[in-house]
């Protein structure tokens, strides 16, 4: 079970068809182009086909196991009803805390290389939102790009890229204007050899202008501006993979109101380098920078070498990750519970009609 011309050029490498080679040859090896109302559009060599997750992958909904946009896929069933069986292992997956009340994983997208974080100028940058999605980047394992486009709506935009540019260690930044194809060849540059990128961003920050900058075509809808603000009104509505001309691949996303942390301790550090790297310097090995003696951090913050602002905004997703670990914690322990009930419950149904059949 290989990669056909059609799944190369979805993205399909010889480490993707190892993977497909360890299942029944009779599955139908595909990829999700996209995930809408639970149902995975999935894109086979045949042509496409729009499937229903099987019954146990239903089941490790919680767990992440639906398939999502990115994912590689085998299909059973028939044409006229084909299930996903199978999603393959992800090499790297955006995850997000659900937007709902209970603690679990939302999934945005899988098996991305780059993501495009990006940001209209305008405004001033939002610094702390933009440090959250750099944690939910790195900690995805693809490599985060931020983009800060619509540059004509700025009165400085090299300055604004400066500003971003210091919270952002590591990372590219670049100033764009989809609108009018600034920066849009920089950005295809990431996307060579079959790669495939993400945008995520807050509504109105140009994504689906840029997706369609980058293919050459209005593929995706895009709103009027609006007067007042000069700002795009949101269009996408679910996330779909595209195949651009150049041989990349891009997957364009709704606008995310909100980025709640998930278990993103990795990310963090990474997003926080320099921090991490001051903390290195503190008497105490478990310092919590918050007034201990010694404290590297708090030093250099009080000689203006580390922004007061970004020390909070450290400690703010420091906290709300160590959050979802208490509940997931608790989440585990009522499960543990749940299961051990049902254990003890079959054993005694068992003794029972065993004392019966005596």
């Amino acid at each position: 079970m290989g990669c056909d011309d059609v799944l190369v050029r979805l993205g399909c490498t010889p480490g993707v068809a190892a993977l497909f080679a360890g299942h029944p040859p009779e599955l139908v090896p595909g990829r999700v182009i996209r995930s809408d109302r639970g149902f995975a559009f999935t894109q086979t060599a045949a042509g496409l086909r729009v499937a229903r997750p099987a019954t146990r992958l239903v089941k490790s909904a919680a767990d992440g196991g639906i398939p999502v946009v990115g994912d590689w896929v085998l299909l059973g069933g028939d044409e006229t009803e084909p299930l996903v069986e199978a999603v393959l292992e992800r090499a790297t997956s955006i995850v997000r805390r659900d937007p709902g009340p209970s603690a679990r994983g939302q999934v945005l997208a899988a098996n991305v290389d780059v993501v495009f974080i990006t940001h209209p100028l305008g405004d001033e940058p939002n610094l702390s939102r933009i440090e959250r999605e750099l944690a939910l980047v790195w900690d995805s394992g693809a490599e985060p790009v931020i983009l800060l486009n619509k540059a004509d709506l700025s009165t400085d935009a090299q300055a604004d890229r400066d500003v971003v540019a210091a919270i952002a260690p590591g990372v590219d930044v670049h100033v764009t204007s989809a609108a009018d194809g600034e920066g849009v060849e920089v950005v295809a540059a990431y996307l060579t050899g079959g790669r495939t990128a993400a945008l995520i961003g807050p509504s109105g920050s140009g994504k689906s202008t840029l997706v369609n900058a980058l293919a050459g075509s209005e593929l995706q809808e895009t709103r009027e501006v609006r007067v007042a603000d000069g700002r795009g009104r949101h269009t996408t509505v679910s996330r779909e993979l595209i195949v651009l001309p150049g041989g990349g691949l891009i997957i364009d996303t709704p606008g995310l109101r909100g980025v709640g942390m998930w278990d993103s301790s990795e990310g963090l550090a990474q997003a926080f380098s320099d921090i991490e790297a001051l903390a290195a310097g503190c008497r105490f090995r478990d310092c919590r920078h918050e007034g201990e003696p010694g404290c590297a951090v708090a030093a250099a913050v009080a000689c203006g070498e580390l922004p007061e602002r970004r020390l909070a905004s450290f400690r703010e997703l420091q906290a709300e990750i160590a959050q979802v670990n208490v509940q997931l914690d608790v989440k585990a322990r009522l499960d543990k519970k749940r299961e051990d009930k049902l254990l003890a419950r079959a054993i005694k149904n068992y003794y029972k009609s065993d004392g019966r059949r005596r």
